[in-house]
């Protein structure tokens, strides 16, 4: 069958339909693209997983749920148990801080010392300090880690997003690749590059963070400072920060425990977190992520801190993968945009 010439107007007329369309798809599927990102991002580090059970002649629909099960039992399941040890710790922070249960004369010796060196007239309460500081972190971890309705549904359609994606990505990808204008190699770098990102992110920045928030919480737990767990995550989301990281709760910690007379406590807590929690990411770093994303910490901080804002917690993955993707264009079009060479 020979195509028909088409004339100007049934261009226009395709093409203005056509750009409604994706208006309104990009309506409908606007309150969930968050779990389609998460729903791809998995997927691509799942892959060679699932790629593995492809080799054992399971079916593409088997392999594919297999290997969500996976991402189930090994990541999603410890995560829920931590998340439910943090919503029980993070409940008891307020009332112990507010009580000065373990740490009143502590506190108490600060106040006083800083007292000393105000002006006349001028009084500075650090537990009331601590206690509001301690509410807000409390209550948003809380919230983090509460089982709704709403994040249970997300979380159902983030495994179906994975199972979809794991099952039927190769034929989306071909077929992005067949719409696109660029000649294959190119679309076949840049699919190579993302993916390269994603699992630089995932595999890389949170991993470490995680394993620095779990080291972290495990130090504490050990030399008996209260509520781990949810200093933990604390940690884990402090590692992103440069120079500073997980610092952030490790030296309190060292203060809290000499203060209160565990000096031995105190010391073992210090050479915890600087020789196995502080040097994980310089050993982690060269394996985990290599040399495919170069990014400075001090963009990452930003992203990470920027996706926490625009998104909520998930925005702790969002914000670096978003950043790491603009820095793959980036590159790509300097090696392949700039001179019109393709």
């Amino acid at each position: 069958m020979t195509n028909m010439p088409i004339n100007t107007t049934q261009k226009y007329f395709f093409f203005g339909l056509l750009f409604l369309t994706l208006i309104f798809a990009f309506f409908i599927f606007r309150p969930f693209w968050i779990v389609l990102a998460l729903g791809a991002s998995f997927a691509i580090v799942l892959l060679p997983i699932n790629n593995w059970f492809k080799k054992q002649h399971f079916s593409n629909w088997l392999s594919s749920l297999l290997s969500v099960i996976i991402f189930i039992v090994l990541i999603c399941g410890p995560l829920f148990g931590i998340g439910v040890i943090v919503f029980n710790q993070s409940q008891n922070v307020y009332q112990i801080v507010g009580n000065g249960e373990k740490i009143g004369p502590f506190l108490e010796n600060i106040n006083d010392t800083i007292n000393n060196y105000l002006p006349n007239g001028i009084s500075f309460n650090l537990n009331e300090k601590i206690s509001n500081f301690i509410s807000l972190i409390s209550s948003n971890v809380a919230k983090i880690f509460s089982t709704t309705l709403s994040t249970a549904f997300s979380f159902l359609l983030l495994l179906l997003s994975i199972f979809y994606f794991l099952k039927d990505g190769h034929k989306w990808k071909d077929s992005l690749i067949a719409l696109s204008p660029m000649s294959d190699r190119n679309d076949q770098k840049i699919i190579t590059r993302l993916k390269k990102t994603v699992n630089g992110v995932i595999k890389g920045y949170l991993f470490i963070a995680l394993c620095q928030g779990l080291l972290m919480g495990i130090g504490l737990a050990f030399f008996g400072v209260p509520n781990p767990a949810l200093w933990g995550v604390i940690a884990a989301i402090a590692s992103f920060i440069p120079t500073v990281g997980t610092a952030l709760v490790s030296v309190p910690a060292v203060i809290f425990l000499y203060a209160t007379g565990h000096t031995i406590e105190a010391i073992g807590m210090l050479v915890w977190a600087v020789v196995l929690v502080g040097l994980i990411d310089n050993l982690l770093s060269p394996f985990v992520i290599g040399k495919n994303i170069k990014i400075p910490e001090f963009i990452i901080l930003f992203s990470v801190l920027g996706g926490i804002a625009l998104l909520g917690p998930v925005g702790i993955l969002i914000g670096p993968l978003v950043v790491s993707l603009l820095y793959t264009l980036i590159s790509i079009y300097q090696d392949d945009f700039k001179d019109n060479t393709f």
